[in-house]
């Protein structure tokens, strides 16, 4: 059954400058149950895109397309409505705890507050010391402020105010920002559990690949505001069809490799301007395997196996005609041979 659909979703920022296309046509879907991770380096338009989910964009952002949450569009809901589609049929996990919390009101009374909107607390307190304990935090927490708690656990505190009213679908977007890798380790460990005991499905957004194979069934990789490759999310770590993915799985080590450590690793040059983007395939002007006909070629997310597609060339056995010019699929099928 599929819980979330999104068509042909674009945001757009308007500034003085004039508009900037973050997001651009982006079709996605998400089954009751699973757990899709969105990757990307920043300014690609992942945390974008999460945030239109759920109409959380600040004024000057135009969403286009149709995001269906059990079938009913979130574009087009009245405001009565939408409120109460927040927290209780999705909620967020919002990157940087410390940021999303109000620090001059006790973290029990935040937990307390999405149950008191939607009316599904009769004893809020009681509520709020199991949302607490199923985090792996003391009842007494309840009456700490953000400022007297770890940044781990004020990650805690946020998992149990987007748990509260038992979503069907949670959001988090970079959910160990700023955590050392124990702590992150720990939190990580936790959502997964969590997920699993309460059939929740979950959108993860990350720029670490490694991170998202281990929690996600499926992976959606986006540059440039839009998808790139999207498909099982161990496939996609392990044997990425698209170079941007490659570079992206092959920028944090091995562990137990040392020779790993020792290589240089990252990607040169810099995401282009959404304001000036490249013509052809965006990526072409950054890619190590570019081919001269990638900066006027037409890109389109491709089949690249069972459940998989990619934007790039190179993975077309027989690419279209009017795609792809001839001496681009003479290229491909060189390499294929």
């Amino acid at each position: 059954m599929t819980l979330l659909e999104l068509h042909d979703v674009s945001v757009t920022y308007r500034i003085a400058a004039g508009e900037v296309p973050a997001v651009r046509n982006v079709d996605l879907a998400l089954a009751a149950g699973e757990a899709l991770g969105i990757a990307g380096e920043s300014g690609s338009g992942k945390s974008t895109l999460a945030m239109a989910l759920l109409r959380l964009l600040p004024r000057g952002a135009r969403v286009d397309g149709r995001i269906l949450l059990d079938g009913e569009d979130v574009l087009t809901m009245k405001w009565g409505r939408l409120r109460a589609v927040r927290w209780a049929s999705a909620s967020i996990v919002f990157q940087g705890a410390q940021h999303a919390l109000n620090p001059v009101r006790r973290i029990g009374d935040q937990i307390a507050e999405p149950l008191l909107v939607h009316g599904l607390a009769k004893n809020p307190g009681k509520r709020v010391a199991e949302l607490l304990g199923q985090v792996g935090l003391p009842a007494w927490r309840a009456r700490s402020y953000p400022h007297e708690l770890s940044g781990g656990q004020r990650q805690r505190v946020m998992i149990a105010m987007a748990l509260a009213c038992e979503p069907r679908l949670i959001i988090a977007d970079e959910p160990t920002t700023a955590l050392d890798v124990m702590v992150q380790a720990q939190v990580l460990s936790l959502i997964k559990k969590l997920m699993a005991e309460h059939g929740i499905s979950m959108i993860m957004i990350s720029h670490d690949l490694s991170v998202l194979a281990d929690m996600c069934d499926r992976l959606a990789v986006m540059y440039a505001g839009r998808l790139v490759e999207v498909g099982p999310s161990r496939e996609v770590f392990h044997d990425a069809k698209h170079p941007y993915s490659r570079a992206l799985a092959a920028a944090f080590p091995t562990v137990g490799d040392p020779a790993s450590r020792m290589a240089p690793r990252g990607l040169g040059g810099d995401p282009p301007d959404p304001m000036a983007l490249p013509t052809g395939c965006p990526f072409h002007p950054r890619c190590p395997v570019a081919l001269p006909e990638c900066s006027s070629a037409a890109v389109e997310l491709w089949p690249a196996g069972p459940g998989r597609t990619a934007a790039c060339v190179h993975v077309l056995e027989d690419p279209p005609a009017a795609a792809v010019p001839d001496e681009a699929r003479v290229a491909v099928d060189k390499e294929a041979s």
